[in-house]
């Protein structure tokens, strides 16, 4: 699959503008997701992964730009009409964030649960289902505690898309796990899109991870959109803070000796 051959954006970013007081963290944000693509936000720590991120996800409003999710700018929306739209949305959180007093079952469940009037025979008939999809059939009556680092992710995963969504967020799917459980999650990544027809957004700083699932890469540094294009671009981008990024080289800061004194003692 081709996914920049569809016409169709499920993420549409324009402008995108973020502050905190008066300190601008996001500035002048644009990039698309097309309908099937595997989109992966990549940048080095305090690039502004995830503070996209919980603007994506209609956590927080941006200072300015236009966010639409699905055809619905989300900046507009309201409580009731944001939690419709997010009925469609999947999120595979970075440590799992599995409710611990509640099983593996329960926890994929609770999304029906909560969203639907379906009862609850075949509640559990669709857990179950979700949980063979990410090889975790015969496990819902364990506890979280009982589970693996890589079986928590797994399990968080079936709880994101025991919904069927139409579009799907992972937030550092590896990070914490050893490469061959990683490796495996990459390959389920790429099998739920396929089997599910979804459109996937992958937070990440792996690169390895990042180069094996994407369709196209959007690199962040510093609250700036460096690049977004094909995978093959990014390794082959003249930029120098992208191939810092890559090669894991430091980044080599010019301090200006009036500025620094000035910040220790204004």
């Amino acid at each position: 699959m081709n996914a920049q051959d569809t016409c169709q954006s499920v993420i549409e970013v324009e402008n995108l503008v973020v502050r905190y007081g008066e300190r601008e963290i996001l500035h002048n944000i644009n990039f698309d997701v097309a309908a099937g693509e595997i989109m992966v936000i990549m940048g080095g720590s305090g690039s502004g992964k995830s503070t996209l991120l919980r603007h994506l996800l209609g956590l927080n409003r941006p200072a300015s730009g236009s966010i639409r999710l699905l055809g619905q700018d989300i900046t507009k929306l309201n409580a009731r009409q944001m939690l419709e739209l997010q009925k469609n949305i999947g999120v595979s959180f970075q440590g799992g964030a599995l409710f611990n007093s509640m099983t593996v079952g329960e926890n994929v469940e609770l999304p029906l649960v909560e969203h639907t009037k379906l009862d609850p025979h075949t509640i559990r008939i669709m857990a179950r289902m979700k949980l063979e999809v990410v090889n975790l059939a015969g496990f819902e009556n364990l506890m979280p505690s009982e589970l693996s680092g890589g079986m928590i992710k797994r399990a968080a995963l079936a709880r994101a898309i025991v919904m069927d969504p139409k579009l799907l967020f992972f937030d550092e799917p590896s990070a914490g796990l050893d490469p061959v459980v990683s490796a495996e999650l990459d390959e389920l990544i790429l099998r739920l899109r396929e089997a599910m027809n979804m459109s996937i957004v992958v937070v990440t700083h792996e690169l390895e991870s990042a180069f094996k699932i994407a369709d196209r890469i959007t690199v962040l540094d510093q609250g700036h959109v460096l690049m977004c294009d094909s995978t093959q671009a990014v390794k082959n981008a003249d930029n120098e803070r992208i191939q810092n990024l890559l090669n894991r080289r430091p980044r080599q800061e010019q301090i200006d000796p009036e500025e620094y004194l000035a910040r220790l003692t204004g």
